[in-house]
């Protein structure tokens, strides 16, 4: 049955759909589908129309019926916004003085608009926050200023930034020992020179260490913005501090925008030689300055760009095409810049090599020494503390001692007895409590030296020491009592090989002579197993041929000169007094005579000799200069005898033969002897000099214009010191040989304190109330390594330093240092101070670019000509008082510290912090200080140090 009902529903299926297709043909069944989906899609289109036009209706229903009304403020604040802005009113006044507030208020608009406005604009117009920015500094600096007038900058400027500046550079020097005692030839020196640095740091400061702000980028931005969100905190109302916007805004304009590149220029080691340079650039370039420089130079760098310059004006001079007068000049400038190209070589070389010498050792093994006499050596205080170490060496001090308090007594004796005549003269008598104070100091000598309980005991004939208590005892002590003995303690000192004899053979008297300048350098006579050419002289050979290709021009014999010294005396320039030889000159040709006078001084003539010995190397075997005199040098008849010797060596110079020999000798004599002043140190070296310092002198022009002249007020002060130098030596006289001999008898050399302080921890001498004489020493014992050295030495230059400051300028110098911190910190000089930063990064208005960094050449050449000018400018009479070789120790030593920029940004943001903790003593500043910096590698590594070594100490 079901089988039926299928086959009825599919035959009836098929019928109908066959009557279907015959009705209606084949395509009806597309035409049905088609008909079916348009009313499908006219349905949706109706359905939508009608959905959305009451969608409208009713949400318009529901605005007007359902909502409530809106309130009267919105409308009215819209309206505010789209009145047009009023002017703004900012109040001006910042410091209170006119002079300041206004460049200052430019500093401001300048920041605002290159670090925020030129962004700002593109994001809204609305001014408000530009105007809380701007309310907000003026604010913090209105504060600043306030707290800066309460401030008392005198200890700050004249005690704890040269106590700073001091103790970096006792750092420094430790770190130099520390590596040098390591011995080895390190891969990267300035880069271990650096940590080590630090980690002498840590162990000085102990609780704080700077290694991570003056190494890392990262760390310093870091620590500027903490410190500047700090001032922030300090100087803000507390309103405006919780507004974190315009907080952070403010505080990435003053770390990033301002302090990051100032201090980034202050450590800059190019940006700090050309100040240096430019300070001092009114002194000439010296030539032996320049020479000595190369010579000591360990800086391959230094030496290569120096080559290469000398190289490139060589190549120029020789491109040259001349005739005439201009031959002689440029032959001797050619021989000049070769002999430069050849020191600088064997310096590259020996330095490659490894093989660095002592020059005082080699002094020793090949030079020819000077002999300075005893009794100048114990009248010098340079010389006698190098001769004191070897008499303590050999056990023979108590002679020495001896010889000197005797000295010191026979001055003090004359004195008083001077001052007991006058007053007996006045009619005032204490003719018996001078009497006694003399005989008890006469008796304190005999017992410490010469009786039979002293310690060591001067060992002389026991007549005369009985002779001696025999005076004692019956007679008034006179300043000669001791005389006899002391003769005889001298001719023993004099005679004796243990004593004066073998301290000429000793290493120490080669040192002495290189302290008081007598010493030639031998280091360029050759390798050190004595191989090698002389260096004393100008290249010859090949090289000579070259320049005879150039031309040979003829000798004018006709001309006769002559010439010799007629008188001699002694001039007083400004306070330094030096010998001055009168020399008339005669030149005759066949048509005319001529005769001048002309006035030179002995290191004219030295200069002279300097320069054609170098010229003609032949010349170093013929012409024999009269040595220098460190001694007595203005006596009557040295000077006489000076005159004599002069005189041979003239008419040696101008003999026919001798300048047949060298013709091109004649251009220099001729210029020696013209009535003119000398040009020392412009001979042909140094116009090549020029060639050195003009590119300098360029690049100096593009330098910030924020470095301004020194305060007139210094310079006149140094001026004036520089004056009273000369004055000084003869005020001094009987000073010195009191002061001198006040030391106890039998004193040690010390040496300091291991431990590592700071400098100015262990003040001794009382000194803290002499403000001049506290930083002067200071910076001299720091600068001169002085404390590692003999005390006794120490001592007399701090006797020296007070007659120094009394006779410059009396008792008056503490008022004249404050008055002068009292002008540094006045309106005028802090206004210009902002002008100069401002022109200094918006020159004419416009924010200055970025500096390009200095060609590595001209940067090697700017320390060369820097450390040239620094040891040129060097007083004579500082040499005099500490020694010429630890002077220019010294010097360099400074200079060399100038040259990391890790190490100056140190010293930048040790007197950022000191001028912080002064500004703001309330504010615990050194604590924060400490937190900043706690994340110190070196002061971990001191602490895990320092926790290893107490750890036994605690278990025991």
């Amino acid at each position: 049955s079901c089988l039926q009902t299928s086959l009825s529903i599919w035959g009836w299926g098929s019928l109908g759909l066959v009557l279907f297709l015959v009705t209606f043909g084949p395509f009806a069944i597309f035409y049905f589908a088609f008909y079916i989906l348009c009313f499908v899609g006219g349905g949706f289109v109706v359905t939508l129309l009608f959905g959305k036009s009451n969608s409208e209706k009713y949400l318009e229903q529901c605005e007007h019926s359902f909502l409530p009304c809106t309130s009267v403020g919105i409308p009215k604040c819209i309206e505010e916004m789209k009145r047009e802005a009023r002017p703004i009113k900012i109040d001006r006044r910042l410091t209170g003085a006119n002079i300041i507030d206004e460049p200052l208020q430019q500093v401001i608009q300048f920041s605002l608009r290159d670090y925020v406005q030129y962004w700002y604009y593109t994001l809204s117009d609305d001014e408000s926050f530009l105007l809380e920015i701007r309310r907000a500094l003026q604010y913090a600096l209105v504060q600043f200023s306030a707290r800066s007038k309460e401030t008392d900058w005198q200890p700050y400027f004249t005690t704890r930034l040269v106590d700073d500046f001091g103790t970096h550079l006792r750092v420094f020097r430790k770190a130099q020992q520390r590596i040098a005692e390591k011995g080895d030839q390190m891969k990267d020196h300035a880069e271990e020179l650096v940590d080590t640095f630090f980690e002498v740091e840590v162990e000085m400061e102990k609780e704080v260490c700077r290694d991570l702000v003056c190494t890392s980028p990262k760390d310093e931005e870091g620590f500027l913005r903490d410190l500047c969100e700090v001032l922030l905190y300090i100087l803000l109302p507390p309103g405006d501090f919780q507004n974190k916007i315009m907080r952070y805004f403010v505080r990435e304009i003053l770390s990033r925008g301002i302090l990051l590149p100032l201090i980034n220029q202050l450590s800059d080691p190019d940006y700090i030689n050309q100040y240096v340079i430019w300070m001092i650039r009114d002194s000439n370039c010296n030539y032996e300055a320049f020479m000595n420089i190369i010579k000591l130079s360990d800086n391959i760098g230094e030496l290569e760009a120096v080559k290469d310059k000398a190289s490139e004006e060589l190549q120029y001079l020789r491109s040259l095409d001349t005739a005439g007068d201009d031959i002689n000049t440029i032959k001797n400038q050619i021989n000049s810049l070769l002999y430069v190209i050849k020191v600088c070589d064997s310096r590259i070389q020996r330095l490659q090599s490894g093989k660095e010498i002592d020059t005082v050792k080699l002094a020793a093994n090949f030079g020819k020494l000077c002999t300075v006499p005893l009794d100048h050596i114990l009248v010098d205080n340079v010389a006698l503390q190098f001769f004191m170490d070897y008499m303590q060496q050999t056990g023979g001090q108590a002679h020495l001692f001896f010889w000197m308090t005797v000295e010191g007594y026979r001055v003090t004796a004359q004195q008083q007895l001077e001052v007991l005549q006058s007053r007996q003269k006045d009619g005032k008598h204490q003719t018996n409590q001078t009497k006694g104070l003399l005989r008890a100091a006469a008796f304190g000598v005999y017992e410490q030296y010469l009786s039979e309980k002293a310690s060591p005991r001067v060992n002389i004939d026991d007549n005369l020491v009985a002779k001696l208590a025999e005076t004692l005892n019956h007679e008034d002590p006179t300043p000669e009592i001791f005389d006899d003995i002391q003769r005889k303690v001298y001719e023993l000192m004099l005679r004796d090989e243990r004593f004066y004899p073998s301290f000429k053979q000793n290493v120490l008297y080669v040192r002495m002579l290189a302290e008081l300048d007598m010493l030639k350098d031998p280091s360029f006579r050759g390798s050190d197993d004595g191989e090698g050419e002389s260096f004393n002289g100008s290249p010859t050979g090949s090289i000579n041929l070259s320049l005879d290709d150039l031309s040979n021009g003829p000798s004018d014999e006709a001309v006769q000169l002559h010439a010799y010294i007629s008188d001699t005396g002694v001039c007083n320039d400004h306070g330094k007094t030096y010998a001055l030889y009168a020399i008339t000159v005669h030149r005759r040709n066949a048509n005319s005579e001529e005769m001048w006078k002309t006035y030179r001084r002995y290191s004219d003539f030295h200069d002279f000799h300097m320069r054609i010995t170098e010229q003609f190397e032949n010349l170093a075997n013929i012409l024999k200069l009269p040595g220098k005199k460190t001694f007595n040098n203005m006596d009557r008849e040295f000077l006489e005898k000076r005159k004599k010797d002069l005189n041979a060596y003239l008419q040696l110079l101008l003999n026919p033969e001798m300048m047949k020999s060298s013709p091109a000798l004649a251009h220099y004599v001729y210029d020696f002897l013209e009535n003119k002043a000398y040009s020392k140190g412009k001979g042909d070296f140094a116009r090549k000099m020029d060639t050195f310092v003009n590119p300098l002198r360029n690049s100096m022009r593009n330098v910030s214009n924020a470095v301004k002249s020194i305060p007139d007020s210094l310079a006149e002060g140094m001026t004036k010191m520089s004056d009273n130098m000369g004055k000084m030596s003869e005020r001094l006289g009987q000073d010195i040989k009191q002061s001198f001999f006040k030391v106890p008898p039998l004193m040690q050399k010390t040496y300091s304190d291991p431990d590592h302080c700071r400098v100015a921890a262990p003040i001794d001498d009382n000194v803290d109330d002499n403000i001049p004489l506290r930083v002067m020493l200071l910076l001299m014992d720091e600068v001169f390594d002085l404390k590692e050295r003999n005390q006794w030495l120490r001592r007399n230059i701090k006797n020296l330093l007070q007659q120094l400051i009394r006779a410059t300028y009396g008792d008056t110098i503490n008022r004249k240092i404050v008055d002068h911190v009292d002008w540094m910190t006045s309106p005028e000089q802090v206004a210009d101070a902002v002008k100069r930063f401002r022109d200094a990064f918006w020159p004419n208005g416009i924010l200055a670019e970025t500096v390009p960094r200095r060609d590595k050449a001209i940067r090697m050449r700017t320390r060369v000509a820097g450390k040239t000018k620094l040891l040129e400018v060097m007083p004579d009479e500082l040499k005099h008082i500490i020694g010429a070789e630890t002077t220019r120790k010294g010097i360099l030593r400074v200079f060399e510290m100038f040259q990391h920029s890790q190490l100056n940004k140190r010293m930048v943001y040790v007197f950022l912090e000191r001028f912080l903790e002064t500004l703001f003593p309330q504010n615990k500043f050194p604590e924060l200080f400490s937190k900043l910096h706690s994340k110190s590698k070196q002061m971990q590594r001191y602490k895990q140090r320092l926790h290893s070594t107490q750890a036994p100490s605690l278990q025991k």
